[in-house]
C-alpha cells in the first residue's frame, strides 16, 4: 500500500473513535478528550490534503 492509502485508513479510523467517543460522552462537542480526538483527526486530514496536493503538482 501507498502512503496515501495507508493514511486514508489512518483517517477513516479515527473518524470512527471519533463518532465513538461523541457517542460516548452524548454529544458533548466540548469534552476535552472529543477535542483531542477531533484535533487528532484534523491533522491526519491536513496529512492528506498535503500529500494529495503534492501529487497533482507533479
Amino acid at each position: 500500500m501507498n502512503e496515501i492509502e495507508d493514511l486514508l485508513k489512518d483517517v477513516d479510523i479515527l473518524r470512527e473513535q471519533l463518532n465513538s467517543l461523541i457517542n460516548k460522552k452524548q454529544g458533548n462537542l466540548q469534552d476535552p478528550e472529543v477535542i483531542t480526538a477531533s484535533k487528532i483527526l484534523n491533522a491526519a486530514l491536513n496529512q492528506y490534503n498535503k500529500l494529495i496536493g503534492e501529487k497533482l503538482n507533479k
